[in-house]
């Protein structure tokens, strides 16, 4: 009996492996209206090369733009990262304590990736710094 236990067990758990990381080519109009929001207020539409939807514990979205960027999406369309390969973040992605806290410590920077972190967000710069925020989009340090 054990091991019919063990057999079921183990055949769940490939099931669920299976079924996890499943990613797929979507069209732009699959994406959550937030996350559509998002592109076509801030970004030009025809330049999109693919979006990706992905199932693993969550459902998680990409945009891919033919110059690189990269948008990232939680399951309703909230922003998780923007990453701009060099180019600026279009500062409406950027919320207003943080676009005002580079702009007053770090004058001719901009911020080229932006994106949530394990306990805060994290802001790239094209200086080379990664600014570590809060929840609360407040400075806590500079990480190298």
């Amino acid at each position: 009996m054990k091991r019919i236990v063990n057999v079921i067990a183990l055949v769940m758990l490939l099931n669920f492996s299976a079924c996890a990381d499943q990613k797929e080519i979507i069209t732009f109009m699959q994406l959550p209206q937030a996350a559509q929001d998002v592109v076509t207020q801030n970004f030009n539409q025809s330049d999109i090369s693919y979006v990706t939807k992905e199932r693993d514990w969550t459902v998680e979205y990409e945009v891919r733009f033919t110059n690189g960027t990269e948008l990232e999406f939680d399951s309703d369309g909230a922003v998780k990262k923007v990453d701009c390969k060099g180019a600026a973040v279009p500062e409406a992605l950027l919320p207003a304590e943080v676009a005002t806290y580079v702009k007053t410590n770090f004058p001719g920077a901009f911020v080229k990736e932006w994106g949530t972190d394990d306990w805060g967000y994290k802001a790239e710069l094209n200086n080379g710094l990664d600014l570590k925020f809060d929840k609360s989009y407040r400075f806590q340090r500079i990480d190298d």
